[in-house]
């Protein structure tokens, strides 16, 4: 129980950081459970276990940006109350796209491209393509956009439809969705925290959705798996509200390269964990 207990702490702690890196949560838990896997837990527990503990990420979010997503806090004048409004619809179009293809694809999506080999191409592409996109973005348009109030409701849409490229393992949510933003204009700043702020909704329906089957399918969590996932969340929970920080002052300054260099470095990796039958 004890190490359990010690690798959900080292996945929350992985799953903190790199959810909001355009680096991968799932291809990162993949490698990690197949190196260090739980012990005397299901394989439904695990699927369930994969999605519920990135709420943790996404509480970080809801922590940090608290009074920017509030329509409510009695200091915004009725102006900003709009905007915020006006934002949380933005978000909303935006998560449709992957919500429709999520619950109409998630169980083949879960069958058929769940593997090793998936995650791995998957990385190694967007890799290259994190390589060049500041040569893409500037082939495609200027960072026009500097704030999210100036992200249309079509632009908002969109960057959704590429979000749907997420649902394929090893793509990653956040590197996604800030490609299609930056691609469409938006500043890197911008790009990245809208990026965040999709990830509230998307993340809360996808651990629904899993919950909701995990029930439906008969199943039920055991004390020690209870005790497995809260510290996961937990973990989850901190580090991402360290992460999040981290990323926003790292792309002031800095391209997205280097993701893209450790992207294909990892890609390369799971290849060769999957050719040793490791994963």
């Amino acid at each position: 129980m004890l190490l359990n207990l010690l690798k959900s702490a080292l996945m929350g702690l992985v799953q903190g950081i790199t959810e909001w890196l355009p680096v991968s949560s799932g291809g990162h838990l993949l490698i990690l459970n197949a190196l260090l896997p739980l012990k005397d837990v299901s394989e439904s527990f695990f699927g369930l276990y994969d999605v519920v503990i990135q709420l943790g990420s996404i509480l970080a979010v809801v922590v940090l940006y608290f009074h920017r997503l509030n329509p409510f806090a009695l200091s915004k004048s009725s102006a900003e109350k709009r905007d915020t409004w006006s934002l949380w619809f933005k978000i909303i179009v935006a998560v449709i796209p992957s919500g429709i293809i999520g619950v109409l694809f998630d169980d083949w999506i879960d069958a058929h491209l769940n593997g090793a080999v998936t995650v791995a191409i998957a990385l190694i592409v967007y890799g290259v393509v994190f390589l060049f996109l500041d040569r893409l973005e500037a082939g495609k348009h200027a960072r026009r956009i500097q704030n999210t109030q100036g992200i249309s409701y079509r632009t908002a849409f969109l960057i959704g439809c590429f979000q749907v490229l997420a649902l394929i393992p090893g793509t990653s949510r956040s590197g996604s969705t800030i490609i299609g933003a930056l691609l469409l204009g938006l500043s890197r700043g911008t790009a990245v925290e809208f990026s965040f702020f999709m990830a509230i909704p998307t993340m809360a329906g996808a651990s629904l959705l899993k919950c909701a089957k995990f029930i439906l399918d008969g199943n039920a969590m055991t004390g020690a798996e209870i005790g497995i996932l809260a510290v996961g969340f937990i973990l989850a929970f901190a580090v991402s509200l360290v992460a999040i920080r981290a990323l926003v002052n790292y792309i002031r300054t800095h391209s997205f390269r280097a993701f893209g260099v450790y992207r294909i470095i990892l890609g390369a990796a799971v290849l060769a964990l999957a050719a040793a039958r490791i994963l």
